[in-house]
């Protein structure tokens, strides 16, 4: 067993990985559904620069899943982009300026995706 220093749970030999939020097995987590934005926004594709050295990448904002469905939905954008990125904090990005085919892969996907920015 691994403790962290304000002894909470971090490894427990029979359950796994633990949840430092609630204590309960990673597998069971009930922060993860907590954790999923709510639907009610339109979902903004956008395209943006700052911060990351004049590289650009497309972003995608406001999607109504929880991280793992996040993250798969951002694979499959990324793979039909035919390029990198990642998806974190309830946000999609992609490298290169990709808004147009991830705005179709959106919508194929079944949402309706608004251009935002320029």
């Amino acid at each position: 067993m691994k403790q962290t220093p304000a002894g909470g749970l971090v490894y427990s030999t029979e359950a796994g990985r633990m949840c430092p939020n609630c204590r309960r097995p990673v597998a069971a987590c009930s922060c993860k559904q907590a954790a999923a934005p709510a639907a009610g926004g339109p979902v903004r594709v956008s395209r943006e620069s700052k911060g990351r050295g004049g590289k650009t990448v497309t972003v995608v904002k406001g999607l109504p899943l929880d991280a793992m469905a996040l993250a798969l939905l951002g694979k499959q954008l990324r793979t039909a982009c035919g390029s990198g990125g990642t998806a974190k904090d309830g946000v999609i990005e992609v490298q290169g300026d990709h808004c147009d085919t991830v705005m179709a892969a959106l919508q194929k996907q079944g949402y309706a995706p608004k251009r935002a920015g320029g």
